[in-house]
């Protein structure tokens, strides 16, 4: 029995009536991001020993006990990441500020983090805007980019989307790839900036071309819609499989779905099966529809109902319409063992 849709039809509606709006709701909250630096790759190629690290963190803390602030905030590192001591986040937070408080940007944004984050500190999202903002005024373009973020989540500050913008393109501009790709997704939004889809790709492309996982996502949608960029399936095929194979999960759908469709890519059911299940596992809910369907229809896979209803009613437990629709469908002709109605719409 066939059940309402085919697979086809599911991809096609979700990939090509893709509003802007779409987009932005599948936007991950990428949050602050501090810059892990490996101190000690800094000054040997080769993997340190347990013992070779330890001896490093006991010079580094003698010249952080000295005031020296570059190994005051190296030591900081260390403790952050448990680098040749136990990790730390108090102690890594104190020689963040001891640090900071000697002007040193890097530790004035990685002591902001440590508020933002609450982690060896009480969480307190003004005073991480406060050392942000110190770090900023040093042209710190890692800080520019998180204070840009406390302004687009209202954290810290009131929300204002032309602020984010400005510190994004403050940012952005000195080759910082989440700025770049934030910066493309306010001009693709008309956030804080006048919508512009062309601006948009050539920011997704500055941040994607630094391997920035959400931006080649991004890149690939723009060239799958040609939104500010020429319709281009093969370019939209080659940035998803970029973003996909890092684990982004909107990618390995679309992915999945040009291998259905033959977008820009052989026609492949067992490849689209491969990246929808990739995706579906990621709790992706049009991932998991679409699995639902292929298992309904034998497309790619052996036809098992069981496994399309289970699919369907994970989809529908995020309030996927078309997944509640063919649950339904297969809680009242009893296909997949989905015959008590508590598992059919509620």
């Amino acid at each position: 029995m066939q059940l309402i849709s085919s697979s086809t039809t599911s991809f096609s509606a979700a990939a090509q009536n893709s509003s802007v709006e779409t987009f932005d709701a599948q936007k991950k909250n990428i949050g602050i991001q501090e810059k892990l630096v490996n101190v000690w790759r800094q000054l040997t190629k080769e993997r340190p020993s347990i013992g070779a690290m330890q001896r490093y963190v006991e010079t580094l803390c003698e010249q952080a006990k000295s005031g020296d602030v570059k190994a005051q905030f190296e030591l900081g590192i260390c403790y952050k990441n448990g680098c040749g001591v136990v990790q730390d986040y108090k102690l890594a937070a104190l020689w963040y500020q001891k640090a900071a408080d000697q002007g040193n940007s890097d530790a004035q944004h990685s002591l902001g983090w440590c508020y933002y984050s609450g982690r060896g500190v009480p969480q307190d999202y003004k005073l991480a805007v406060f050392w942000f903002t110190k770090a900023t005024d040093q042209g710190d373009a890692e800080a520019q980019y998180s204070l840009g973020w406390c302004y687009s989540s209202g954290r810290g500050v009131p929300q204002d989307y032309k602020l984010a913008v400005f510190w994004y393109q403050k940012a952005a501009v000195q080759g910082d790839a989440e700025a770049q790709y934030d910066l493309g997704l306010c001009y693709l939004n008309g956030r804080g900036v006048a919508q512009d889809d062309e601006q948009a790709a050539f920011w997704f492309t500055k941040a994607a071309n630094q391997g920035d996982v959400d931006a080649q996502y991004g890149l690939g949608w723009c060239y799958l819609n040609g939104r500010g960029i020429a319709q281009d399936h093969k370019q939209a095929v080659s940035w998803f499989a970029k973003s996909a194979d890092q684990g982004d999960a909107y990618a390995q759908y679309y992915l999945g779905g040009c291998y259905l469709n033959g977008r820009g890519i052989a026609q492949n059911d067992k490849q689209a099966v491969f990246w929808f299940t990739k995706a579906a596992d990621q709790g992706d809910a049009f991932a998991q529809y679409d699995l639902g369907v292929c298992y309904e229809a034998g497309q790619g896979v052996v036809q098992d109902y069981q496994e399309a209803a289970y699919w369907y009613q994970k989809a529908a437990d995020q309030e996927d319409a078309l997944a509640q629709n063919n649950l339904d469908v297969c809680v009242n002709n009893g296909l997949g063992g989905a015959q008590d109605d508590k598992q059919a719409m509620s």
